[in-house]
């Protein structure tokens, strides 16, 4: 375990070298490194900007803490983080060359992978020590403490490396008899001393010759034991009369006890037997993308174009259907299973793609919930608006919207960690690396030349090696099954044909929105203004037809399938629909006469005057509810059917019937037994039972939910260095102690003197121009140390040039703690 003196030993202030010239301290190396190179700190984990550290001291002890570590261990690459696996088990400090011969093995061309590893571990040893994980000289190079327990075996977390606890920690507790016992079997001179007969088992053990010469002793059966641990895990268990081979094992110490019948082999043997090498397989260079399935560039633009124009027919049939009967809002937030089976039926797609359909229109903004008591979702006002948009920037919305939410609809129906089922729309969905998983997904598409695919066990195989999870439960861990998510969306998106990144996706990535529009406008098909007509009452679109025509035909005829041509269906209800809606037997005469490019078929001229000729000829109204018909034959034959039964229908008149039953409900039931009636108003006149489009109020695109603080820009970073090089300066530039106080230097201590000591100095520094170290309690009480450089100083204010915030500031003289004169001039 860290402790406190050790933590501060490693991040303190302390000034000075080692013995041997290098840094004693990581906040030492930090005020040594250029300011290029504490931006490239601050770039690679901004978490340590949040708040500005005020000093060197602090950015090194903020470096150091768990939180920190644990997210800039979570973004080094494969071959960065085998490295510091192998400092953890390093001596500390440890040379580089000791490092080498961990990564390599004891040569560095016994292996296939030996001169690469070579090769790459400067840049892994860079990275590290960029990232203020690694500090020292190449001779001392010093893991982060916080790193090293984060790497290191705990009875419940294994080793990364597969090796286990060294000679000397695993026999800590061991009676110092046993110990003895040991070396002596082992063929090592006695001693009395458990720390030197330690030292000489270990040495035993890291003696390449000699520990040759002991493993030709071992039994074969030993030698098979050994083989089995050596590559970890590295525990195994004993009975309490072991065999023969095992005792062998045990006498000489290649096998120690850590508990009851649990026994380990020591991290020095495991080298020998490695060859020195830490890891079996180092992996100093990320996977190929290969192999690769070449397609044209046209035939991927034109793949992925049609699917993008599909998606936004499916987007806008999906918000069409829930303006009008939109799913009620379930109490925990989101939507019910129920309801996203009977959408996925609508959209004729499964359940886990309608999820993402209604996800990307909510990340849109164009579908929230309306706050109603009973509150349902419902297309927001930016619905129409984006209706109002040409077809590819339509899409280019949809295409930003979905590459920078954090919503995750794959998750949905999954269980959280509480065993509840995660809904779409939920408030449970947001995943903040999903944004970063899709772009790097498709920048490494990006990568390869133009229409070709990459398998996406490749792909992931590369993000993997970019970022390795660290734990090793069952199971993808989150950003491959995201990178998986990612792969299949941008598909159904259009972002994507036949694996391969489009034009427009290339656009998306690498420019803007209007972008990646111009991009896609060209591959899209113009709307088309007609359709065929045919004499099986049906209705052919050769391709994507122009909204006024489309919206008119879906009223009056039915989808019957889609595809690269849209097949509509004209029945008795989908003409009594249109009657509904206002229109008569002339408006649809004319309509498909002017938007067809064949003749109007006779039974289909036929079908619209005889729905036409019965529609409206029975009228329905409230009382409870009534029927009207100026014919009496059809009221009787109406109550003359057994179906009529339910609506408790009787007679008022020759030509009116009173019901029991509300006035929907009784023209749902005179439709099912195939009449054809009309609501009619109060005054007698036919209503017209066009389908409300409901709009929520105005709503806001839901934001990402960010998985950090924000990568900082170029003027934040020269801020922020020059702000932390200043208090640096403060906290530990060398002062003049008053003549009268005892020295006190102290980093940390503020200087005290009297008033008329802190007035004397603050005058003879303006007319000296020098600088001065004040300290200084702000009206909240906070202390602080700056270094300033006063200008003037009258009506109980001095006004300088602050080093420490890089400003002109004035200080009320009250709340000065006291001022002292600077041993050089520092500043």
């Amino acid at each position: 375990m860290t402790t406190s003196r050790e933590t501060s030993r490693e991040t303190g202030s302390t000034t000075g070298t080692t013995a041997g010239g290098g840094p004693r301290t990581l906040a030492e190396e930090l005020r040594g490194r250029p300011d290029e190179a504490l931006a490239a700190l601050l770039r690679a984990r901004p978490d340590l900007l949040t708040p500005v550290p005020g000093d060197l001291t602090q950015l090194a002890t903020r470096a150091a803490t768990r939180a920190s570590v644990v997210r800039a261990l979570d973004r080094l690459d494969r071959f960065a983080l085998q490295t510091a696996e192998a400092l953890a088990v390093a001596p500390d400090p440890c040379t580089y060359g000791t490092l080498a011969r961990l990564m390599c093995g004891d040569r560095a061309d016994c292996t296939e992978d030996g001169p690469r590893v070579a090769a790459e571990l400067p840049r892994a040893v860079a990275t590290l020590r960029e990232q203020a994980l690694v500090w020292g000289g190449e001779d001392r190079l010093r893991l982060v403490r916080t790193v090293r327990d984060l790497l290191t075996p705990t009875p419940g977390r294994p080793s990364p490396t597969g090796l286990g606890p060294s000679v000397a920690e695993a026999t800590a507790g061991m009676s110092p008899g046993r110990i003895q016992e040991i070396i002596t079997t082992a063929g090592l001179p006695g001693t009395h001393d458990p720390v030197t007969a330690v030292a000489a088992l270990t040495a035993l053990f890291e003696d390449r010759t000699r520990m040759a010469a002991l493993l030709d002793q071992a039994p074969a059966e030993a030698m098979d034991v050994l083989d089995r641990l050596v590559w970890g895990p590295p525990h195994g268990t004993v009975t309490a009369t072991p065999a023969p081979h095992l005792r062998w094992l045990l006498d000489r110490g290649l096998l120690l006890p850590t508990a009851p019948g649990t026994v380990v082999l020591p991290r020095e043997a495991a080298l020998h037997l490695r060859a020195g090498r830490a890891h079996r397989t180092p992996e100093p260079a990320a996977p190929e993308l290969a192999p690769l399935t070449p397609h044209t560039p046209q035939t991927v633009d034109a793949t992925a174009a049609a699917q993008a124009f599909t998606a936004l027919a499916t987007v806008e049939e999906l918000l069409t259907a829930w303006e009008t009967d939109g799913p009620l809002v379930l109490r925990a937030g989101g939507l019910s299973v129920r309801d996203l089976k009977r959408t996925a039926t609508t959209l004729d797609v499964p359940e886990t793609t309608a999820a993402f359909w209604a996800e990307l229109a909510y990340a849109a903004g164009l579908l929230a919930s309306d706050g109603d008591v009973d509150e349902r979702y419902a297309p927001t006002p930016a619905y129409d608006d984006w209706l109002r948009l040409p077809t590819e920037q339509r899409w280019a919305r949809l295409a930003t919207a979905w590459l920078a939410t954090t919503r995750t609809p794959g998750l949905a129906g999954e269980k959280d960690a509480k065993g509840r089922t995660l809904s779409a729309l939920g408030p449970d969905l947001d995943r903040s690396p999903a944004p970063e998983v899709r772009h790097r997904v498709l920048t490494l598409l990006g990568e390869v030349p133009a229409g070709a695919a990459v398998p996406a066990d490749t792909l992931l195989a590369r993000l993997r090696w970019e970022r390795p999870p660290r734990t090793t439960g069952g199971g993808e861990d989150l950003r491959a099954r995201l990178a998986r998510w990612a792969l299949a969306e941008a598909e159904l998106l259009g972002v994507t044909g036949r694996g391969a990144l489009a034009a427009h996706g290339r656009a998306l990535l690498t420019g803007t929105e209007d972008a990646a529009a111009a991009a896609l406008a060209p591959l899209l098909p113009q709307p088309l203004d007609h359709v065929l007509l045919q004499a099986d009452l049906t209705a052919v679109a050769p391709g994507p037809l122009r909204r006024p025509l489309a919206q008119t035909l879906g009223v009056l005829a039915d989808v019957e399938s889609k595809g690269g041509a849209t097949v509509y269906r004209f029945t008795p209800a989908s003409v009594r629909r249109a009657l509904d809606a206002g229109q008569t037997a002339a408006d649809l005469h004319a309509f498909l006469a002017a938007h067809s490019t064949t003749p109007v078929p006779q039974p289909l001229a036929y079908l619209i005057d005889d729905v036409a000729r019965r529609h409206g000829h029975l009228r329905v109204g409230a009382a409870s509810s009534y029927v009207r018909c100026d014919d009496e034959a059809i009221l009787g034959e109406i109550l003359a059917d057994r179906r009529s039964a339910p609506l408790r229908l009787r007679r008022l008149a020759g030509t009116v019937l009173a019901a029991q039953a509300a006035p929907d409900a009784l023209l749902q039931g005179l439709r099912a037994m195939g009449y054809a009636p009309a609501a009619e108003s109060p005054e007698g006149d036919v209503l017209i039972t066009r389908a409300e489009a409901r709009r929520t109020p105005p709503r806001t695109a839901p934001a990402p939910v960010p998985e950090g603080p924000p990568a900082p820009d170029a003027p934040l970073l020269t801020a922020a260095v020059r702000a932390v090089r200043a208090g640096d300066l403060a906290a530990t530039a060398e002062r003049k102690p008053p003549a009268h106080t005892p020295d006190d230097r102290t980093p940390g201590a503020l200087p005290r003197t009297t008033n008329a000591e802190t007035l004397a100095t603050l005058q003879a520094a303006v007319l000296t121009g020098t600088a001065v170290w004040i300290g200084y309690v702000n009206a909240e009480g906070a202390a602080s140390q700056r270094v300033i450089a006063p200008i003037r100083v009258e009506g109980g204010f001095v006004t300088a040039y602050d080093h420490t915030a890089d400003e002109v500031r004035t200080y009320p003289l009250h709340r000065l703690t006291g001022v002292a004169e600077l041993a050089d001039d520092v500043v």
